[in-house]
């Protein structure tokens, strides 16, 4: 495993992190053994970055963390660096997230119910999960930096915010890094304006869905495969009309990784680490085969002539569909 830091002064992070959200919620039926037999062979492979939110399964996914760093113990969670996220909140009623809150109040409350439910004295990177507009990112920066100074936090990060958002923020307290898509799939969002920002100003980009939701890997031949509870039946390139367009693209994917000597989903993983030594993406899964797969990309090294033969197999204009349902999209990029 290589290792890369988040930031001019954030912590050091393997470079392929594992993402933890569909261990709970999102991807079919959770299956807490095995997730928890995952996250024992991800320190076995070296990957140090767990990433999970309170929004995920309303805390539950915390929670399956916390249960698993109290049987590691203490020497393990110091071999970690533990990310989480807060702001965005759930209806009662129908569970679906309905409001956005990033205000100074609710800043140290939030904190304080995942590091109960985390059950550890820090939190390694703390990001706001998403912006509410009406509240200026100085206000919620500024109530991060308070609990960076009480040693509650080590580092902070923002998710999917805008270029002008990112200078005000970090002009209060250094932001290590920026949470937000990025794949073969979707670039637009960080190439460009963002990505020059962060570079800028020495932040991390960290690439939540580098697999393009799984399509990527090309274990996908239908929309048959996905549980009929399974949260990308309602997200449009897994609709009926994008399915097979997206589809043909990794079947174009196959074609180089086969000559790479590699998986579909490992060639994409390292094509995103090949962006730059300030990129690092985490995967998400709740098997241990699929961890082991995605962890082996971090030794992919790829020469600019295979670079573009990616490029050209998946091409930026050519994805059918938003990356969001509408309502999950006008929370975005703030």
């Amino acid at each position: 495993m290589q290792y890369r830091r988040l930031g001019n002064d954030g912590p050091e992070v393997s470079s392929v992190g594992l993402g933890c959200m569909g261990m709970s919620v999102a991807y079919g039926t959770p299956d807490d053994a095995e997730s928890l037999r995952t996250l024992d062979h991800a320190l076995d492979l070296g990957v140090t970055l767990l990433d999970t939110a309170d929004a995920y399964g309303r805390g539950a996914n915390e929670e399956l963390l916390g249960r698993w760093l109290r049987r590691r113990g203490a020497a393990d969670r110091e071999r970690l660096v533990l990310a989480t996220k807060f702001g965005l909140r759930h209806d009662p009623v129908t569970g679906r997230v309905d409001a956005v809150d990033t205000s100074a109040a609710y800043v140290p409350a939030a904190c304080d119910a995942s590091l109960r439910r985390l059950g550890t004295d820090r939190i390694d990177l703390y990001y706001a999960h998403r912006r509410d507009p009406a509240t200026p990112v100085e206000e919620t920066v500024g109530a991060l930096a308070g609990l960076v100074a009480a040693g509650k936090v080590r580092a902070i990060g923002l998710s999917e915010v805008s270029p002008e958002t990112l200078r005000r923020a970090h002009a209060v307290h250094p932001v290590s890094a920026v949470q937000v898509e990025y794949s073969l799939f979707t670039r637009d969002v960080v190439e460009g304006e963002l990505l020059s920002v962060c570079r800028e100003l020495g932040i991390a980009v960290v690439a939540y869905s580098p697999l393009g939701r799984g399509m990527l890997t090309g274990t996908l031949a239908s929309r048959d495969d996905l549980a009929d509870h399974d949260n990308r039946r309602r997200w449009p390139r897994f609709s009926e009309e994008n399915f097979a367009s997206n589809l043909a693209l990794v079947r174009a994917l196959r074609h180089v990784s086969d000559e790479l000597g590699c998986t579909p989903g490992q060639a994409a993983l390292a094509w995103l680490l090949a962006r730059g030594d300030d990129v690092v993406p985490i995967p998400g899964t709740k098997k241990r085969c699929y961890l082991a797969e995605n962890a082996a990309a971090s030794d992919i090294a790829l020469d600019a002539d295979q670079l573009a033969r990616l490029d050209r197999a998946v091409p930026s204009d050519a994805v059918a569909g938003g990356r969001y349902p509408e309502q999950a999209m006008r929370r975005l990029g703030h």
